[in-house]
């Protein structure tokens, strides 16, 4: 019987696994896909360099091959448990370029076990807006930029359909070799490089720009380095220029690599830095990027993903929040009726001030689903546990400055309001982050009852920062315990600096 009842208790499903054998480093990601929910249960990520073992002729050294297949056994014990059916793996930019290609895959198909596929700079891109898309939902058209150890991958799509996609042989790798040798970092290195890339940018500029895209989305490697920099130095915000110019001038005044010392900078990423820089500001400049976010996945993501077909058409932000909501035992009835309301008001505060830089319904929808998770360890800090569980979980279909938003508003939908709470946010999202804030404890307090039939209906009117919420004739007077709530909530909003009126 002990048996039996244990045997009930196994988690069915299978795992997949994608490796992606870069021109820096080489990746595994190994995924359980369980009742359509996919978890990552495992990653492997090494330097090679691969693309650094390239000589003038375009072959690749004996060095730099043995450090790739001796990589490639570390991933092959892995592999072992994981049906070949289950694993697809490809090589990208170097081994496309090297003379001795064929070399490096015979051995290390014989490593793995299951055949390597060098992919086509175009069939990279298409895989990498895949593992975006997947991961990141976005509405209307998408750029997405994969900065590589030897190639760069552009790709304009909509939704989960590539459109446009431009694979350009520069990388942060191949980009160090040539113009920041030795490891010096000068203004004349950024200036080289940034005239390459350029060069290499022009047969392709126009044909983006002819697109209107709602989003910009960068693919792991240098994006991601910056991101980790700016949430360091305490800045929640997306990539900007500005950002990328300050960051430029660092570089130099350290002078070189044994030198660079920025904040959130990791060690191994050092090197390759300066080079990725100023690809990315070049691509900033040329097709007139305003603001970058961070996505959810790239390559990796698409090649597992490729793999579940059952799973394509999922939405992926309503497939996350559906998880969370059985994960943290939260009551879905109560969470839609916050959303709900909260989404009709927020539509009021748009339709009177022009203060809509965010996805407020991606957004402040999660937030309202997602208030009452810290609910899962106890009640009277609920929202500043919502708020840990929020910053250390992955939210796949959300950008990292959605995620991020999401868990602020988590952590302040309560008792006291700490008005500097986005004070790290850039100003221009600043007011619409704040006017959530204030929309989403409103529908907390109003949804009090957890029942729809005591839910009003209410209209927000908007002057600056005093607002008025107009309510039906004589409905506060026989919602006393409502009233009362909302006189608490009346003064905690005035000590932020917030009018707040009930008529």
């Amino acid at each position: 019987m002990q048996a039996e009842i244990f045997q009930d208790t196994i988690v069915n499903g299978e795992h997949y696994a994608a490796i992606d054998l870069g021109s820096n480093s080489f990746h595994m990601v190994v995924v359980h896909v369980v009742n359509g929910s996919v978890q990552i249960v495992g990653k492997i990520k090494q330097k090679v360099r691969l693309a650094a073992g390239l000589d003038e002729n375009m072959a690749l050294s004996q060095e730099s091959m043995e450090r790739g297949w001796k990589c490639l056994e570390s991933f092959a014990e892995r592999l072992e448990d994981i049906p070949a059916s289950n694993v697809k793996a490809v090589a990208t930019a170097t081994l496309r370029l090297a003379t001795n290609a064929h070399e490096f895959v015979k051995r290390a198909e014989a490593i793995l076990g299951l055949r390597l596929d060098v992919i086509s700079g175009l069939e990279e891109a298409r895989q990498i807006y895949l593992g975006v898309a997947y991961t990141s939902a976005n509405q209307g058209n998408s750029l997405v930029v994969d900065i590589g150890g030897a190639s760069t991958e552009i790709i304009l799509g909509n939704d989960l359909q590539p459109i446009h996609c431009v694979s350009i042989d520069m990388g942060c790798v191949t980009f160090m070799e040539r113009y920041f040798k030795d490891g010096n970092i000068t203004q004349e290195a950024f200036d080289a490089a940034q005239a390459a890339a350029n060069q290499l940018l022009d047969k392709w500029v126009d044909s983006f720009l002819c697109f209107d895209w709602q989003n910009c989305l960068g693919a792991s490697g240098t994006p991601q380095a910056i991101v980790e920099i700016l949430v360091r130095q305490g800045i929640s915000d997306a990539i900007r220029l500005t950002y990328l110019h300050h960051l430029r001038q660092q570089c130099i005044d350290c002078a070189s690599v044994s030198s660079l010392n920025i904040e959130g900078l990791e060690e191994n990423r050092k090197a390759i830095f300066p080079s990725g820089l100023a690809i990315l500001i070049t691509l900033f400049e040329r097709l007139h990027i305003k603001t970058m976010n961070i996505a959810g996945g790239a390559l990796r993501e698409g090649l597992i993903y490729g793999m579940l077909d059952n799973l394509q058409e999922n939405d992926r932000r309503q497939q996350t929040l559906n998880q969370l909501v059985i994960r943290y035992h939260i009551d879905m009835h109560h969470a839609e009726l916050v959303k709900t309301l909260a989404l009709k008001l927020c539509q009021q505060l748009c339709a009177q001030q022009s203060i809509c830089h965010i996805d407020t319904e991606a957004v402040l929808g999660a937030a309202a689903i997602l208030h009452e998770t810290g609910l899962h360890i106890e009640y009277k800090k609920h929202h500043h546990h919502g708020a840990y569980i929020l910053s250390h979980i992955e939210l796949p279909g959300y950008t990292r400055l959605q995620r991020a938003a999401v868990r602020d508003l988590v952590s302040a939908h309560r008792m006291a309001v700490n008005a500097d709470i986005f004070a790290g946010y850039h100003a221009e999202i600043q007011p619409m982050l704040t006017g959530m804030l204030r929309i989403l404890r409103i529908a907390v307090v109003l949804c009090l009852r957890r029942q729809n039939k005591h839910i009003p209906t209410v209209k927000l009117m908007v002057d600056d920062d005093e607002w008025t919420l107009c309510f039906p004739e004589n409905w506060l007077n026989h919602h006393p315990l409502i009233k009362a709530e909302l006189a608490n909530e009346r003064w905690l909003q005035h000590k932020a600096g917030w009018t707040l009126n009930c008529v």
